[in-house]
């Protein structure tokens, strides 16, 4: 069993939460950074939530 078979199995149903994560740390770093990277740190987010569902599926 690989890292990402264990991964899978740890992650395999929690979806939504890996996405309400993601998007809750990006919230923070927004809240953080200038308003003119909010574009850029959504699109960030949205490519990690791509490349972890990539992985596990």
């Amino acid at each position: 069993m690989g890292i990402m078979d264990s991964a899978e199995g740890l992650l395999g149903g929690a979806g939504d939460q890996v996405d309400g994560a993601v998007d809750a740390a990006a919230d923070a770093v927004k809240d953080k950074a200038p308003d003119q990277v909010d574009g850029a740190i959504d699109q960030g987010a949205d490519m990690a939530k791509d490349a972890i569902t990539d992985q596990l599926s």
